[in-house]
């Protein structure tokens, strides 16, 4: 998701009619793409070897974190090509990946918060559903979907078969769709931790609350997370749809939230995992996710 999207939903009249300069706003644009590059890129990647290696929390649990850093690497190979494409056109690739943006970031997202809702709320179904095999066969249902999506956003922005309005309610609808799934197992997840567990004595009482309470504020800057990432892109759809003007700006925004909110989920599974410990001064702090 990037502001070129603007243009294309506006029709390329509108890109070519009065000579764009590359003014503020596109200069701001450029940095975003290209941090979102230099950054996402290679976070990604080192988050995809700790999965694969098994230096992290195993394959089986970051399952699905893998498969989001392996969608995010589209996301910041597309901001390389947006930026490449003020020299030389790139719709069509540009169009294919937007989908990666759309759709594969907040499924995989979406999987793991139900993950996380089964394992704290529901925890007799998630041992059921534990094994590497059902977070194989998810992953594969979310790469269909996520595909399928890339395509559409192809057949939209690539080749503008359909009204470019169409692709706002297209990514409006997945995104409250997801965003609600989201927060409805992050809002259960957050009551089950604050409900207070069987009577335990002393020390491990004390741990199992310090374990708890930790846990708590991580979901809680997970669920704030989840509202930057979607909520002002979403906003910004309604006003374009509503109004039937665009407006770069509030785009420009929207864009700006998703990129920075987009570096939080690597940077919590390297911090649950102890490759960012100068984050905290006690080895506490690496047990505040819980396991899934």
């Amino acid at each position: 998701m990037n502001n070129s999207i603007v243009k294309y939903n506006m029709g390329e009249a509108s890109k070519n009619s009065s000579t764009q300069s590359f003014g503020l706003l596109d200069s701001l644009q450029v940095c975003l793409y290209i941090l979102n590059f230099l950054v996402g890129l290679p976070t990604h990647s080192y988050v995809i070897w700790l999965i694969v290696t098994g230096t992290g929390s195993g394959i089986a649990s970051g399952f699905f974190n893998l498969n989001l850093s392996v969608s995010e690497m589209g996301n910041c190979l597309n901001c390389l090509f947006c930026v490449l494409d003020y020299l030389t056109p790139l719709k069509s690739l540009k169009a294919f990946l937007f989908g990666l943006g759309i759709t594969g970031r907040p499924l995989f997202q979406c999987l793991m918060c139900v993950e996380r809702y089964l394992a704290v709320v529901h925890p007799v179904t998630f041992l059921k559903f534990k094994p590497l095999r059902y977070r194989v066969i998810c992953s594969t249902v979310a790469w269909i979907i996520t595909f399928g999506s890339c395509l559409c956003c192809l057949f939209i922005l690539g080749f503008l078969l359909f009204d470019s309005y169409i692709y706002v309610w297209f990514f409006l609808l997945q995104f409250i769709i997801f965003l609600s799934i989201q927060l409805f197992c992050l809002s259960a997840v957050l009551r089950a931790l604050k409900q207070s567990g069987p009577g335990e004595r002393g020390r491990e009482r004390e741990e199992e609350n310090s374990i708890k309470r930790r846990a708590f504020y991580l979901i809680l800057i997970t669920t704030v997370n989840m509202g930057l990432i979607y909520v002002p892109l979403t906003i910004s759809g309604f006003y374009i749809i509503m109004s039937q003007q665009n407006i770069d700006e509030s785009y420009f925004i929207g864009f700006m939230f998703f990129v920075l909110a987009g570096f939080v989920q690597p940077v919590l599974y390297l911090h649950r995992n102890g490759k960012l410990s100068f984050l905290c001064r006690s080895k506490m702090c690496n047990c505040v996710i819980m396991q899934s």
